[in-house]
């Protein structure tokens, strides 16, 4: 019984350099974020920071509401793409097992 006590503990200490290690990686990723066609594009990092924002210059002479609601579209559409970026990442770090939906690791963000 101590043996597999202490594989159990090898494999959890191996997983969790492995999800460090994917945490790391995905900070490094850009994603992008559009909105009105690609009129308005947010790129955001894995660890959701805004990096650029780019606007047609077409959208200049609309209405400022407009221009807020396209932008605040473009951060949700980046948004969503780093958490489906996250979830796949970890999904292949976990690889089988069987974690509740929702279920963070204490050592992940």
């Amino acid at each position: 019984m101590k043996n597999s006590i202490g594989d159990m503990m090898k494999q959890a200490q191996q997983m969790q350099e492995s999800m460090q290690k994917a945490q790391e990686q995905l900070a490094n990723v850009e994603l992008e974020g559009q909105a009105g066609a690609g009129m308005v594009k947010v790129i955001m990092s894995g660890r959701y920071d805004v990096r650029r924002v780019s606007i047609d210059d077409a959208v200049m002479g609309e209405a400022k509401e407009v221009l807020e609601d396209l932008l605040a579209a473009a951060v949700n559409d980046a948004v969503k793409k780093v958490e489906i970026n996250s979830q796949q990442a970890m999904a292949n770090v976990a690889g089988g097992l069987d974690l509740p939906a929702g279920f963070k690791m204490p050592f992940q963000d």
